[in-house]
């Protein structure tokens, strides 16, 4: 995932507007080592949207304004899943981390409640296609 989708991601998770994100990042007054000019709104837009590669000098500045370490805009832990391009949100990856803890009875009785959803889930999708 490139940086400026993974803060995009960052932005659907923590229901943050673009516009809210370019506000925050500008006020924390940035500057560009080339021009010594805080970035416009039209440029922020422009890295957001992967349209302008984002300058290295402004990452922590992104990281403030999203509320997450630098790391966290580079770590894996903040993907799209492998399995049909789904992204996990926050909870589910915290579930995910978790899982190692929990034991094997409890393993077993959320796995059968899990498979009966998918199956009323297959069940319904199958009956609205008739």
């Amino acid at each position: 995932m490139d940086l400026h989708e993974k803060i995009n991601y960052l932005l659907d998770e923590k229901l943050i507007k673009k516009k809210e994100f370019v506000n925050r990042v500008r006020a924390l007054e940035p500057k560009l080592k080339t021009t010594g000019e805080i970035p416009s709104e039209q440029t922020i837009y422009r890295y957001i949207s992967g349209k302008r590669e984002i300058k290295v000098e402004l990452i922590p500045y992104f990281a403030e304004a999203l509320n997450v370490s630098i790391e966290d805009l580079f770590s894996s832990d903040i993907e799209y899943s492998c399995q049909n391009n789904v992204r996990y949100s926050k909870e589910a990856r915290e579930i995910l981390n978790l899982l190692a803890y929990m034991p094997s009875s409890t393993t077993k009785m959320i796995l059968e409640t899990m498979r009966r959803y998918k199956e009323l889930h297959d069940d319904t999708k199958q009956s609205l296609t008739k």
